[in-house]
């Protein structure tokens, strides 16, 4: 594995990790009424279209990322949408 795919994986694992706290805290609170659904309908369009972008270029980092973040933010639009 070269240098650039390290830094692309290690950039993807930071930036994915950080959805997890918003997670954990609208699951404890049982709220997410400070959570946009706009923005959460818009960024996982987003974050879709990444996903397919990524699979076209067979780019393990773009691909791991935006699954595992889409992932994260469909649980987070699941809860915004249970906790209404």
């Amino acid at each position: 594995m070269d240098f650039v795919t390290i830094l692309g994986l290690l950039a993807a694992s930071i930036t994915t990790v950080s959805f997890l706290p918003q997670m954990i805290k609208i699951w404890q609170n049982q709220s997410a009424k400070d959570v946009s659904f706009v923005m959460l309908i818009c960024f996982n369009t987003g974050i879709f279209l990444w996903l397919i972008y990524g699979i076209i270029l067979k780019q393990l980092p773009i691909i791991l990322a935006n699954a595992v973040t889409l992932f994260f933010n469909l649980i987070i639009l699941w809860l915004k949408i249970k906790y209404r």
